[in-house]
């Protein structure tokens, strides 16, 4: 979505900016975890993408290759995650958090919740708006909240002799602060990113139709199967179908209501973006059928479930 940002960092480039910056983003490359991507490409073939083992290896290869000392892992649970019931995502969290101790590494799994999307955009540009939003102090509550609490067990590996609130505290005074901003700009910059973009997201990939659909009905949502959200938001071009698609980073979905929330008949209550008038019509219907409904008042699902290690 930012003009000009490098994800294919060399191990020098690699190592320069995290010395300097202290933030770096890289995809595979052949000099990490090559036999890994190996793997990776079998795995569709050998009907073994479900496989545990395989799949917290080719997580914690790359993790313990690339130097990590200390390790946080965002599993995920629910209709959109790989771990659908969260005794799978259990036994995925326990197996790489085992992984990296045997190795001598500091390890945390946070069990989060994908029952329904997180923060409220879904699709390329429209996620980093959310995000952007975010480091100048808006953004979604569930999403704040949720990036807040990595980025305190994140701290509380480095060693730190404070409680998690106090560490929490101090998070949330860097992000009111616009340091953490600041850094993301940082980042952004090493890696070749067009500034401007960061700066006025109004530059970011802009669908050509972005089309509100009412809510159907009054009521409570009891849930938005965050699976379908997904797929739609895949099948407007917002992800890969099969290895080699060209992603279009300007559609998605924008929600205005999720689980919990009280609507009435006629308001808003998402936005498609797309390119595509075609696709538009089928999302329209698809994204209607992910609304779970209720008369009377329901919650939304806890945004994280358990913490291991």
């Amino acid at each position: 979505s930012i003009p000009g940002y490098r994800s294919d960092l060399t191990e020098d480039e690699f190592r320069a900016q995290l010395a300097s910056v202290g933030i770096v983003g890289t995809g595979q490359t052949a000099d990490l975890a090559p036999a890994d991507g190996k793997f990776y490409a079998l795995r569709d073939v050998t009907a073994t993408v479900g496989s545990l083992p395989l799949i917290a290896s080719s997580i914690m290869s790359k993790k313990i290759a690339a130097g990590a000392n200390g390790i946080v892992l965002d599993v995920k649970v629910g209709h959109g995650a790989f771990m659908r019931t969260e005794e799978d995502a259990l036994a995925l969290a326990t197996l790489m958090v085992d992984i990296g101790r045997r190795v001598g590494r500091r390890v945390r799994a946070v069990i989060s919740d994908m029952n329904q999307p997180l923060g409220r955009a879904i699709g390329n540009a429209l996620e980093l708006k959310e995000a952007l939003d975010t480091l100048h102090g808006r953004g979604p509550a569930d999403f704040r909240d949720h990036c807040l609490t990595v980025a305190s067990q994140m701290l509380q590996l480095t060693g730190r002799d404070q409680a998690e609130t106090e560490t929490r505290a101090q998070l949330v005074d860097l992000l009111h602060s616009r340091q953490a901003l600041a850094k993301f700009r940082d980042w952004i910059a090493a890696q070749h990113g067009d500034l401007r973009s960061v700066d006025d997201p109004e530059l970011l990939p802009m669908a050509r139709f972005q089309r509100v659909i009412p809510a159907p009905r009054s009521g409570y949502i009891a849930g938005v199967n965050a699976r379908e959200v997904g797929l739609t938001s895949m099948l407007l071009g917002g992800g890969r179908a099969k290895k080699g698609d060209q992603i279009d980073h300007a559609v998605g979905i924008a929600l205005h209501a999720k689980a919990g929330d009280r609507v009435t008949e006629g308001q808003p209550l998402l936005t498609i973006h797309a390119n595509d008038e075609g696709k538009l019509a089928g999302a329209r219907q698809r994204l209607l059928s992910a609304y779970e409904w209720s008369d009377g008042k329901a919650d939304p699902p806890p945004l994280l479930h358990q913490t291991v290690g």
